[in-house]
């Protein structure tokens, strides 16, 4: 069963604007509420690109990036410098 790209769109939105509302209230650093708005939309998010691309076979310009990928990163950049050093 697809989801119609506009309620999804919506659904967005509204966690969007659940996330600012949280962050604008936070209670100091790793607030439960911010934390939980900040999946919500990336939930939200990846839904709607589903959707978008199952109805009109198209995607957005965004990307949602989870902690495990910026980890990788981050040590394929640590690795890259520790390669350099070594050939200096």
């Amino acid at each position: 069963m697809s989801i119609d790209p506009r309620v999804a769109l919506q659904s967005l939105t509204s966690a969007l604007e659940e996330h600012l509302i949280a962050a604008s209230n936070r209670r100091g650093d790793g607030d439960p509420a911010v934390e939980a708005a900040f999946f919500a939309v990336a939930d939200a998010f990846e839904v709607y690109e589903d959707a978008l691309y199952e109805a009109y076979t198209e995607v957005t310009p965004l990307q949602v990036f989870d902690d495990e990928e910026d980890e990788d990163e981050a040590s394929d950049v640590d690795d890259e410098e520790d390669l350099e050093i070594l050939e200096d």
